[in-house]
């Protein structure tokens, strides 16, 4: 990030005039380290989306097919007919504005056109010019505009400055859901070959290998082997993980981000560690699967369909292997999708039971209809029965706080049990501010795939609000870890800590659980997972009483 100007100069580009023209009229401009790549031909072709070809986004020229304004009327149509939803969004918004500063796109980049209610009126304007008799009519007047190429530049441009985190959503008091119109937009773009690579390279390559990052089988397994190794150097047991295991009580599926990349690999060895812990206790039998190796969902940020063909891999593979329910990891957009799309698009899953907790016998009635439990959901209940042996002083190097992932938090409701957790397994907990934390999380600012390299401009601007939370808890009690239940999030919030708060590293939960965890055999723990000193290593010392 050495090419980035400094916080303190970035913070000073939001000190400026607003824009003097009307929305309508201010030319977009495509700057460097605002957007990312475009996608690759070769994905596109891949995943079977129309009018692959190499085009540059800063060039006037986008080689448009010539019937282009036809496609994109012809499928805005379509969906209009489908989705009541888009056609309720599009005519209910009065543009009050209460949405207006909800955005941490529009506070970070100060952009106007960021703010969620104009984001949605680039689209609304050509659905009135299109679709309304009063648009057809009074054109302008009535908001409505035609389509031209500025217009649909500005699309693409603005739809891939959105992370389709819902928070403006929480805010809007006629419940419009603008993350739904970004995908709807982008729907209508992907008829044009007007995707970008982080989201098409990633959907081809879990067609491909059934994970986002084009890891073979094989590769996948040899992965987590070195975690099995790398677990016995500091933890003194042989953890062995099950694959592909036929019969299996549970299949369990995480994003590979966790398995191939820092700091979501020690998340990895947290899980490996608590289904040896398991096993060794209860005969916990779980396995893991090198051919459904992805919870992720880009498919999500791209198009209904292709958001449930991904989907659909997690229950071809459930079903291949004769699983009685599903166990998913720490992931943001998988649980989004299982939660808010999983029973219209790929229900009813008939094959597999109800959730039972084997070990404490909770029915996860919440996961009746999906099959599928978050992994949070399961640590909590353990705890709360008691079916642990934790030792929280191993964590007290630590001072936590929490980011509430968009997608588990506004999209499944799932606020207490990572507390909960955290609280059971540290000492040193703290919140971020009430209105940036549960319902009302700010985003990474990396979400619906712009977590690319190109885009860091962006990406660190659109994290500000997230790390002013991050720096107050930081400022005010010490802070040195933030946690977090996503891939994503893990992935993105160490470079925007890196930026704005170095003093605070990034973690999975279950990570701090596997420094807690007292595992049956295991050797003096001096270390942690990433080789950092364990303050409390040994069970604490009980206190002699007068009696005794």
């Amino acid at each position: 990030m050495s090419d980035l100007p400094k916080p303190e100069e970035s913070l000073s580009k939001l000190d400026h005039e607003p824009p003097r023209t009307g929305w309508m009229d201010a030319p977009v401009d495509i700057r460097k380290g605002m957007y990312c790549y475009s996608a690759n031909p070769k994905s596109l072709n891949y995943t079977g989306f129309p009018h692959a070809r190499e085009w540059n986004p800063i060039e006037d020229d986008w080689k448009l097919p010539e019937n282009w304004q036809e496609i994109l009327h012809r499928g805005f149509r379509e969906r209009l007919d489908r989705f009541r939803s888009v056609k309720v969004f599009m005519d209910i918004c009065v543009r009050c504005g209460a949405c207006a500063d909800k955005c941490h796109f529009f506070i970070g980049t100060g952009d106007p056109k960021n703010m969620p209610v104009l984001r949605a009126e680039l689209l609304r304007s050509v659905y009135r010019n299109d679709f309304t008799l009063m648009g057809k009519i009074l054109g302008k007047l009535n908001g409505g505009r035609p389509m031209t190429e500025n217009v649909l530049k500005e699309w693409w441009y603005y739809l891939f400055q959105c992370s389709e985190c819902r928070r403006c959503s929480v805010f809007c008091p006629y419940g419009i859901d603008t993350a739904e119109i970004t995908i709807f937009g982008r729907e209508l773009l992907n008829l044009l070959g007007l995707n970008i690579d982080w989201i098409a390279t990633p959907v081809a390559n879990c067609y491909r290998t059934g994970n986002h990052l084009g890891i073979q089988p094989h590769a996948f397994k040899d992965m987590l082997d070195f975690f099995v190794e790398d677990i016995e150097e500091v933890v003194g047991v042989k953890v062995e993980p099950e694959y592909n295991k036929k019969g299996a009580d549970i299949l369990f599926i995480t994003p590979s981000g966790d398995v191939f990349a820092d700091p979501g690999t020690y998340t990895a060895m947290g899980y490996m560690l608590l289904f040896h812990y398991l096993k060794e206790r209860y005969g916990f039998d779980i396995t893991w699967s090198t051919y459904a190796s992805e919870g992720g969902n880009f498919g999500f940020f791209t198009s209904h369909e292709t958001m449930k063909r991904l989907n659909s891999k997690m229950y071809a593979e459930a079903k291949r292997l004769g699983v009685k329910w599903i166990l998913g990891g720490e992931c943001g957009h998988m649980w989004r999708v299982i939660h808010q799309y999983m029973d219209t698009m790929n229900g009813p899953t008939d094959f597999m039971e109800t959730p039972v907790n084997p070990i404490t016998g909770t029915v996860f009635e919440n996961a009746k209809s999906t099959k599928m439990v978050h992994i949070m959901e399961f640590l909590a209940d353990l705890i709360k029965h008691d079916k642990l042996e934790l030792n929280p002083r191993r964590n007290d190097h630590l001072k936590v706080t929490f980011h509430d992932s968009c997608n588990p938090a506004r999209g499944m409701g799932l606020l207490d049990e990572p507390r909960y957790v955290i609280n059971n397994v540290c000492n040193n907990f703290y919140e971020m501010p009430a209105n940036t934390i549960r319902e009302q999380t700010f985003c990474c600012g990396s979400g619906s795939g712009l977590n690319a390299g190109e885009d860091m401009e962006l990406r660190l601007m659109g994290s500000l609000p997230r790390a002013n939370a991050v720096k107050y808890v930081h400022e005010k009690h010490g802070v040195n870890m933030l946690s977090c239940v996503c891939a994503i999030d893990r992935a993105a919030l160490p470079t925007m800590t890196e930026y704005w708060t170095p003093e605070v590293d990034v973690t999975g939960v279950c990570e701090l659980v596997a420094n807690a965890l007292v595992i049956p055999g295991e050797h003096d723990r001096p270390t942690d997972l990433r080789g950092e000193d364990l303050p409390g290593w040994a069970e604490p010392e009980r206190e002699e009483t007068d009696a005794e």
